[in-house]
């Protein structure tokens, strides 16, 4: 294959891996004698290291930036991505964005109220390119969120796509993939807040809020749900 194009460790607005905060999260964390090991490092950082919450979404450049992640302590799939982009980026290790749409069957119930869909479109994740191919990673959901809820946690060893299990550890239905919309240098904002727009309307906010989720806990609502 041919190497990857230099726009994959480039910054960008919002892939900012020129920031001071992500630089120092990428010396931190990048630990291994291998750019694979640090790779698989990142991952774990990025996933365990920072609360998966899909009620706190801020669809304004300064909310999804990768290095509002570091700020917030909390992310969603989306911005936590792009901080695994970042970060591998900071680090030398070719990252580019990727989306996708997936049907989710295990969300909460307030999501469902809310969404009035399990289709979730734009979901992110992170391409890495690594052990000369690319290869996909997850870094959405934490240890803790799979626990609780009992999903099987994704794992990554830098060679074989990272991507959501089809069930959960019960055998019931969890992710479904139903369209890719590919691979890109930066965040596509534009277009991902004008189709939440459309089919979301209560779901994120233009400027540091969360919609209809303001005041909802989305821990205690899997907690709930769990013991249900």
């Amino acid at each position: 294959m041919n190497p990857p194009p230099a726009a994959a460790l480039a910054a960008t607005p919002l892939v900012d891996s020129d920031h001071a905060a992500v630089r120092a999260f990428a010396a931190a964390h990048a630990e291994g004698g291998t750019e694979l090991q640090r790779a698989v490092a990142l991952y774990l950082a990025v996933r365990d290291g920072f609360r998966y919450d899909p009620y706190r979404v801020d669809l304004s450049p300064a909310g999804m930036r990768a290095s509002t992640v570091l700020e917030c302590g909390y992310g969603w799939c989306v911005p936590k991505a792009a901080l695994l982009a970042a970060a591998c980026r900071a680090s030398g290790i070719p990252a580019r964005l990727g989306y996708a749409d997936v049907r989710n069957h295990l969300s909460t119930e307030r999501m469902r109220q809310v969404l009035k869909t399990d289709l979730y479109i734009w979901h992110g994740y992170t391409d890495l390119f690594l052990a000369g191919r690319w290869v996909k990673a997850t870094p959405a959901f934490n240890i803790q969120l799979c626990e609780r809820f009992g999903l099987l946690p994704l794992e990554f060893d830098g060679l074989h796509d990272s991507i959501y299990h089809p069930y959960d550890r019960a055998g019931n239905r969890h992710m479904e993939y139903v369209h890719q919309r590919g691979t890109f240098d930066d965040m596509p904002l534009d277009a991902i807040t004008a189709d939440f727009a459309r089919l979301y309307p209560g779901w994120g906010a233009a400027e540091g809020g969360a919609g209809a989720f303001a005041r909802a806990d989305f821990d205690a609502d899997v907690a709930r749900e769990a013991k249900a």
